[in-house]
């Protein structure tokens, strides 16, 4: 029974294989090249641009999120049950 298992796990991991390996090829970068009608991209970001656009901004909000909800959680007053624990 064990090899029949395997057979199947060795059937199927072929099958998902081949089918990357299709996928892959019929989807080539070269197509990128060409350019569509209409197409007009704008001028490049630099690496410095980028690191700020993807980075650094979206840890700035974590930031800014994180210190605004500390903030508005310390300001409430603590729960009655914690209190009552002595």
């Amino acid at each position: 029974m064990g090899s029949v298992d395997k057979k199947n796990a060795l059937r199927a991991g072929a099958l998902a294989a081949g089918t990357t390996l299709m996928m892959l090829l019929m989807s080539s970068p070269a197509l990128a090249l060409t350019r569509d009608d209409g197409d007009d991209p704008g001028p490049g970001l630099s690496a410095w641009e980028t690191i700020g656009l993807y980075v650094l901004i979206p840890l700035g909000l974590f930031v800014v999120i994180a210190g605004l909800v500390m903030v508005l959680d310390k300001s409430r007053p603590t729960s009655s049950a914690s209190s009552s624990k002595s």
